[in-house]
């Protein structure tokens, strides 16, 4: 391919950070030794890249073949794709339903590197604010179409714990495992206090959403009047409330207040003008056709993941809501555990913040929201009346994120208190049977006379 490599620069152009920044676990073929030979696919007569032949009927195959593996090779974690078409058969084959899920559970994995890789690629030519929707959608596709196909089948539970899931692994495994990396490095490592305290404000609107209708279902169980409905009219109201929130955080991040959010990407950490962001690999079409593709193989293991939960539950005496609070979000969120983890140990700590209190944020204000919308579309009841126990460990870990990143600052220590808590709620599901009563009867003595 002459001198120029893959991105269309020169090839000693750029730093090792910028290359390591590529992608969340590291970086393309090109660190992949003699395999990224398969990169420079021979040359025609005329010294050109066969994908860059001036005969259609050379050009397209070859540059089809050269745009997957630069896809394919844009992380290492891409080797488990072999796990997807094995999943699929054994799901199209009603095959034992363990194997079903663990296969599937493995297989959603990559996919969800690729829906981070993919995005990136394509917000790089849509411009930030246009990008910023695309991550914030794509972002937590996995969540929500499991939660959708989840959804469909009436496993209201599951939509419920793996959404509070979600955010839990964000706030505290992710964030503190960030905590962490950066505090190998350093002794103290700063972040935008305002950003950060913003974000976390909006979690205790979030958190605040949960804790009304589980307190109105406590406080209506002497009632005449119907709870199940007065819940869902509020669960409704409140999720239309929530979306318009979150429609203008996007406006005050993107258009109004952009330079308080874009204030890292500006400078460097020694004042001077940030490295250039690294060009694509993947064009629009590429990248869109990518996202679709991805999606809907997403969408075809989950129906399988989400169909094999009732068996696993019996088999292996698990509980629905460990299923959907524990595991599901460490795979749905893997990439961007890693994504977070790489970007703070390069004392990035703004960026790691965004991505890890931000996508706990984008799970509060819209997917939970859009999940309870689509509910009342489909005429499934999903509400915002989650079990008083799973709210008051929300609220709890909401409290103990805001006073650790109130002061803009963190070190390692905090980082083993975000992990600690997180196991010991981890550990709580574990032990917590899904016929669990709801706590909120046995202290209605306290709203009701």
């Amino acid at each position: 391919m002459g001198d120029r490599n893959t991105n269309g620069r020169p090839a000693g152009d750029g730093t090792a950070d910028e290359a390591d920044e590529r992608t969340p676990l590291t970086n393309a073929a090109s660190s992949l030794g003699n395999m990224g030979s398969i990169r420079n696919m021979g040359k025609n007569s005329k010294g050109k890249p066969l994908y860059e032949d001036d005969r259609a009927w050379v050009r397209w195959p070859m540059n089809f073949l050269h745009l997957t593996w630069a896809t394919l090779a844009s992380n290492y974690v891409n080797v488990l794709l072999v796990f997807v078409p094995v999943g699929i058969i054994l799901g199209a084959l009603d095959m034992n339903p363990t194997a079903v899920f663990c296969v599937n559970f493995v297989a959603i994995i990559p996919l969800a590197a690729l829906l981070s890789f993919a995005t990136e690629e394509l917000s790089v030519k849509l411009g930030q604010t246009i990008g910023g929707l695309m991550n914030a959608t794509f972002g937590n596709a996995v969540e929500l179409i499991v939660s959708i196909v989840a959804l469909t089948k009436g496993e209201i539970r599951i939509v419920q714990s793996s959404m509070l899931g979600s955010i839990l692994s964000n706030i505290l495994l992710v964030l503190g495992c960030c905590f962490i990396a950066s505090g190998v490095r350093r002794s103290e490592s700063t972040f935008n206090a305002t950003v950060a305290s913003t974000m976390s404000s909006l979690m205790a609107v979030a958190a605040t959403s949960l804790i009304i209708p589980a307190t109105l279902y406590a406080s209506l169980t002497h009632s005449a009047s119907s709870s199940e409905k007065n819940i869902l009219i509020l669960s409704r109201g409140t999720a239309i409330i929530l979306l318009i929130l979150y429609c203008l955080y996007l406006f005050f991040q993107l258009k109004t207040h952009a330079k308080l959010f874009d204030a890292e990407a500006e400078t460097g950490e020694d004042g001077e003008p940030a490295e250039p962001a690294e060009p694509e690999i993947l064009g629009p079409i590429p990248a869109s056709i990518c996202l679709v593709i991805v999606t809907l193989l997403v969408a075809v293991c989950a129906e399988y993941l989400v169909g094999s939960i009732d068996a696993i539950v019996e088999s292996a005496g698990i509980s629905k809501t460990f299923i959907g609070l524990v595991l599901l979000p460490i795979v749905g969120n893997a990439a961007e555990h890693v994504t977070a983890c790489v970007v703070a140990y390069k004392n990035k700590m703004d960026l790691a913040i965004g991505v890890a209190i931000g996508s706990s944020m984008q799970i509060a204000l819209f997917v939970t929201p859009f999940l309870v919308i689509l509910g009342w579309i489909i005429g499934q009841e999903m509400t915002l009346h989650f079990q008083s126990f799973e709210t008051v460990v929300f609220f709890l870990s909401v409290l103990v994120v805001n006073y650790l990143i109130q002061d803009g600052k963190s070190n390692y220590l905090e980082g083993c208190m975000c992990l600690g808590t997180y196991i010991i709620i981890a550990l709580a599901f574990y032990v917590y049977p899904d016929d669990a009563g709801d706590i909120g009867s046995m202290v209605k003595g306290f709203f009701v006379q």
